[in-house]
């Protein structure tokens, strides 16, 4: 299988005409992104927490949280983000796939328009 890597902006929420563009690896099976600290740093973006992750050789890691605005084309979500450190992979994640209303194709390894739902009550009689 190869890899498909992306483009994308990311940005600041409280400040979204500020963005950097930034090649990432899409990771369907993360659940979070991974951004460099440094360039969070720079665009103001500050840690609301810290998670706690499993390598694969078992042991176990913690890195900041926070949240960031991505844009990709016309498309803008805002997702969780992890405050990526020294050896740590720039990755998109699931999260913010679907924050952007895309998903990838696991077989193709291109990224598709997710359908999108909206439950209204009120056409349900």
């Amino acid at each position: 299988m190869g890899l498909t890597t992306l483009q994308i902006e990311v940005g600041n929420p409280a400040n979204p005409e500020v963005t950097e563009m930034l090649e990432f690896l899409v990771d369907s099976g993360a659940i979070y992104s991974v951004v460099p600290t440094p360039l969070l740093e720079k665009l103001g973006i500050r840690p609301l927490a810290t998670q706690e992750f499993r390598l694969a050789d078992g042991s176990r890691i913690s890195r900041k949280k926070g949240g960031a605005m991505f844009r990709y084309g016309e498309r803008v979500g805002v997702a969780d983000v992890i405050f990526g450190e020294e050896g740590d992979s720039t990755l998109l994640g699931a999260f913010t796939l679907e924050a952007l209303g895309l998903s990838l194709d696991p077989l193709r390894r291109e990224l598709k328009p997710l359908p999108m739902l909206l439950a209204n009550l009120s056409v349900v009689r």
